[in-house]
């Protein structure tokens, strides 16, 4: 089973670009990565089982591809970190208080960040985030409870400076 590209992202564009978003913290970079991404989609062979298969098959392409870019020499150099408001076209913000919390999870580190945008804004289960990210199930939860840890102190500090 494979869905035409047009269907393909349709349903899943937002959230292939979030996920590299994420990763990034580059709207330039998370679009030619969203890019790649389909067109890896395009490229590849017959063989998903079903729509569930296709979405993690593309976020895991993104990821990969995603870290792979970060590991670039050219990218370590001019790393950039861009306001969350670029993901208005995928995000709204109900509150400051979402705009906030979008900021503290953009600081974390690569890995939490990537786990906690999985688990929270794309309803992944841990067992799909390790299936993703290809690590065990204890490492997502090790990531998460890390990331929930950071979280809570960066929010507890920016609410106390207020």
């Amino acid at each position: 089973m494979k869905t035409s590209l047009e269907q393909a992202m349709s349903e899943h564009l937002k959230s292939v670009f979030r996920v590299s978003f994420a990763v990034l913290n580059d709207r330039q970079d998370a679009e030619d990565v969203t890019q790649e991404t389909f067109l890896a989609y395009h490229l590849s062979k017959d063989g998903f089982e079903s729509e569930e298969h296709i979405r993690r098959w593309l976020l895991t392409v993104a990821v990969n591809k995603s870290k792979n870019l970060m590991k670039s020499s050219w990218k370590r150099k001019h790393r950039s970190m861009e306001d969350p408001e670029v993901l208005g076209m995928t995000v709204t913000f109900q509150t400051g208080e979402d705009r906030e919390l979008l900021q503290a999870v953009s600081e974390l580190p690569l890995k939490c960040r990537t786990v906690i945008h999985l688990f929270y804004y794309e309803d992944y289960k841990i067992k799909e985030i390790a299936e993703t990210l290809n690590v065990s199930e204890n490492t997502v939860k090790s990531q998460l409870n890390r990331g929930r840890t950071l979280l809570k102190a960066k929010l507890k500090e920016k609410w106390e400076d207020e």
